[in-house]
């Protein structure tokens, strides 16, 4: 079966949801890999809840482990008045993905194009659960990305962050 993934804005204690949106709204497939590439529509309007606003990010995937003192995931807890639908944004001048908890970052503009495609990071960086489900992402992953910043404070910004080091995104399926 398929793993399926809404991206999620947490609070500060890492597990209470705020928001949440669904891809569907955006005629996306659930699945990480149907909606996780550059200029994707409904990746192009998370992002426009976290530009220039820091935000604890999940990409909470609905095969992801129970949290602890909790009966289900970040992914079940998503309850219908917490759904949002923002709208997308022009993506040009807003390449940068920035980790706040981590004190790094990618440059969008950098990630490998593969055949016209390129993997969107931030799904990718912020989920969990990956590795549970057909749809997931199942390349190589030698630098253990996936996942890796999950529940961090993240934001979108026009602007490469000072004395933050760069992350090199080098995914690809």
């Amino acid at each position: 079966m398929g793993q399926y993934y809404k991206p999620i804005i947490l609070k500060k204690d890492k597990k209470t949801v705020v928001s949440f949106m669904h891809s569907h709204d955006f005629g996306n497939g659930f699945k990480l890999m149907e909606h996780s590439y550059i200029k994707n529509n409904f990746v192009k309007a998370f992002e426009t809840l976290i530009i220039n606003n820091p935000q604890r990010v999940l990409w909470g995937g609905d095969y992801a482990k129970v949290e602890k003192g909790f009966k289900n995931n970040a992914y079940r807890r998503c309850t219908d008045e917490k759904k949002v639908r923002p709208e997308t944004h022009s993506e040009a001048k807003h390449r940068y993905i920035v980790n706040h908890t981590k004190k790094t970052f990618v440059d969008k503009k950098a990630v490998i194009d593969v055949g016209g495609w390129q993997i969107h990071p931030l799904p990718l960086l912020t989920c969990e659960g990956n590795g549970e489900g057909g749809g997931d992402f199942f390349g190589e992953d030698k630098n253990k990305l996936v996942g890796s910043w999950a529940r961090d404070i993240i934001s979108i910004e026009t602007k490469r962050p000072k004395d933050f080091k760069e992350l090199v995104f080098d995914l690809k399926e």
